[in-house]
């Protein structure tokens, strides 16, 4: 691997995690600042991180969906510092499942030749319920009978859209689902310590870390397309992490603001 210049570049570069760094704190949350009118809300979505040290370079990315769609996306990035904040407030017009799910790194360099990386993942998730019924309401889970019903309402109207979409990515790249493991990016989280089914951990910290390196370069910063344009991926699906079983890649389906399919192949040789 080609070490980095010294000019420090907004970007994510996995290199090896020095176990000797961690996160003291990593957080995401979601909250209703007010209902400001009958038929619309404002969602309050902050980030926050403190590296136990200062770092050569702290990024954190996020994405925030709604009902499957991403609606909203925060990176910040600093030289020298441990510490990041970011916040930032999304109106809303209809009853949702928010999900918000971010990456913490930190580059770390112990001198000339030696570049080692931090890592970790936050997440929250809100149901919004707008009914002209009754005032507006939140749960994160269910904690009645009512709420029960609204999650799988939410849960099936995100269910149908993200596979519609997904299910036209798979059949035109003829991916072969028997092969793969699937995990909606929302869901393919994993605590410190915490593996991927089959890999060590060491492995697992490489597979998510180059994963954020691939969504920060081509999902966040814009989804580039077949003939080279690049389009933002605002409004667009949950990307879907299909992860092949005999370990040797993994691939990201997502798609373009006018439904064209795209994915994403990173090669997992280094995992054997």
């Amino acid at each position: 691997m080609n070490l980095r210049d010294n000019k420090v570049q907004e970007s994510i570069t996995y290199f090896p995690i020095d176990p000797k760094v961690s996160f003291k704190a990593a957080e995401t949350t979601l909250t209703i600042l007010n209902q400001t009118k009958s038929d619309q809300y404002t969602l309050q979505w902050n980030v926050s991180s403190i590296l136990d040290r200062k770092a050569y370079l702290r990024q954190d990315v996020g994405f925030l969906f709604s009902n499957g769609k991403l609606i909203g996306k925060l990176g910040r990035w600093r030289e020298n510092t441990k510490n990041l904040e970011q916040k930032k407030n999304v109106t809303e017009k209809e009853s949702a499942f928010i999900q918000a799910l971010t990456f913490h790194y930190a580059e770390l360099h112990e001198n000339e030749n030696k570049i080692f990386s931090a890592q970790t993942m936050s997440r929250d998730q809100l149901y919004v319920i707008l009914t002209p019924s009754r005032p507006l309401f939140t749960f994160r889970t269910a904690q009645s009978k009512e709420e029960a019903e609204w999650k799988e309402q939410r849960d099936q109207k995100t269910e149908q859209f993200l596979k519609k979409s997904w299910n036209k990515g798979i059949q035109v790249n003829s991916i072969n689902l028997k092969k793969y493991h699937l995990y909606p990016l929302t869901q393919f989280y994993f605590k410190p310590q915490e593996t991927i089914a089959g890999f060590s951990e060491e492995q697992t910290n490489r597979i998510v870390g180059s994963l954020w390196e691939g969504l920060y370069k081509n999902y966040f910063l814009g989804i580039k397309k077949a003939d080279g344009t690049i389009v933002n991926p605002i409004g667009r699906t949950i990307p879907l992490i299909l992860l092949a079983k005999d370990k040797t890649h993994l691939l990201v389906l997502t798609e373009t603001e006018n439904g064209e399919p795209i994915i994403l192949r990173q090669m997992l040789g280094y995992v054997h």
